[in-house]
């Protein structure tokens, strides 16, 4: 029975370590669940007062940005009006330059129609004037073919006549040389 008894003491006295223990684990586990607890809280408020701080951040950017961006329309606007009023007063130059040139085209064409029909009339004159003196040179150059083929007759029968003439005087030659030696 002591045996018994002294099992049952150091069992009760194991258990009440055991819950000793536990206590002492639940202790630990609340004073860490309660740590963890100020540590997510403080984490979530520095995240959130990062994210704030980042978003007024990104806020004040935009904002410039916006502004920034309003000054360039404006400027773009007033830039815009500067060149809508250059290509107006530039527009009427223009048209003021077409009516001349314009004008100045009609008048240099009737100008120069005239001088065309001028020419195409010198030309007839001048084909005509050409033919003629076509059929003079042609004319021409007939006489001067037949003068050519006249002198060179002449010439072939002078040189004839001269080497006919030198063959006779050989000849007569020859044959008073034949006679005297006889």
């Amino acid at each position: 029975l002591l045996n018994l008894q002294k099992e049952r003491e150091a069992e009760q006295q194991h258990k009440n370590e055991m819950v000793a223990h536990l206590k002492d684990q639940m202790q630990e586990m609340k004073a860490k669940t309660a740590m963890e607890g100020k540590y997510m809280k403080k984490n979530a408020e520095l995240q959130i007062f990062q994210t704030q701080k980042k978003c007024a951040d990104e806020e004040s950017k935009l904002q410039e940005e916006v502004q920034l961006l309003k000054s360039k329309i404006e400027q773009e606007i007033r830039i815009h009006m500067e060149i809508e009023s250059f290509l107006k007063q530039n527009q009427s130059e223009l048209e003021e330059n077409l009516e001349f040139w314009m004008e100045k085209y009609d008048k240099d064409v009737e100008a120069k129609q005239n001088e065309l029909s001028n020419l195409r009339s010198t030309k007839v004159l001048d084909l005509q004037r050409l033919r003629d003196y076509s059929e003079k040179c042609l004319t021409y150059e007939r006489v001067i073919i037949e003068d050519r083929v006249d002198r060179e007759n002449e010439w072939k029968k002078r040189t004839r006549e001269e080497t006919e003439f030198k063959s006779i005087i050989k000849l007569q030659s020859w044959w008073r040389g034949v006679m005297v030696r006889k």
